[in-house]
């Protein structure tokens, strides 16, 4: 299962509970949050607050994103507003088993996200904790950049590293410039869950876009 998780910052604010709605019927199932603070990355998003009228709106996993500094004082504000997942980044994160298991503690999934030039030795002490991993193939704070490609090279090297270790359900997720082009070389890779902000909701028939980006009308 290749799960498709549309990213909220590309929608239209102004229309807000359709485009929230436009998702499902596109056929996705996720719907990635990114949070961001102008300190960690060069932008400002949203905070709780959307996250919990985004529940109010529907039932898809509600996948948030943070992309901001001193995460463990939000995520308990985060998971109340409905959030079924939380990822926070390893740049920012010195004590990260300590907040890996803390979002356990509260009932959601847990997430580490890296950025590309990040290295990945540090999750052989945290792997067997986590539910994902989030691949950034574009540097975080703005949406339509250019994937970077080299990323690629450090997916494989965890599917080399871990994949003995990954339970069935295990997330592998990638977010920045996934689109019709460059969705094929992460699927062949392991990766099962790809996050697309513009590719979908400028898509002129987003539940086209979700079939493509799942690669069943490539």
């Amino acid at each position: 299962m290749i799960h498709i998780a549309p990213s909220l910052l590309s929608a239209d604010f102004t229309d807000l509970k359709t485009e929230i709605q436009s998702v499902s019927d596109a056929g996705a199932d996720w719907l990635h949050l990114d949070i961001m603070d102008g300190h960690f990355v060069p932008n400002i998003t949203f905070g709780p607050f959307i996250v919990e009228f985004c529940r109010k709106v529907t039932n898809l996993v509600l996948d948030v994103h943070l992309m901001i500094e001193n995460p463990e004082k939000y995520i308990e504000a985060f998971v109340n507003a409905g959030a079924d997942m939380i990822s926070i980044h390893a740049e920012t994160c010195p004590h990260i088993h300590r907040q890996i298991q803390f979002i356990k503690s509260l009932g959601v999934k847990a997430g580490v996200a890296v950025n590309p030039a990040t290295g990945i030795d540090f999750l052989d002490y945290v792997i067997d904790d986590l539910d994902m991993v989030l691949f950034m193939t574009v540097n975080p704070g703005f949406s339509g950049q250019k994937f970077i490609t080299p990323v690629l090279k450090k997916i494989d090297l965890f599917n080399q590293r871990y994949k003995h270790l990954l339970k069935k359900d295990f997330i592998i997720q990638v977010d920045g410039g996934v689109n019709a082009e460059t969705c094929g070389m992460l699927t062949k890779r392991g990766v099962n869950c790809l996050v697309s902000g513009n590719y979908f909701f400028k898509h002129p028939n987003r539940k086209q876009a979700v079939e493509i980006l799942r690669g069943g009308d490539i």
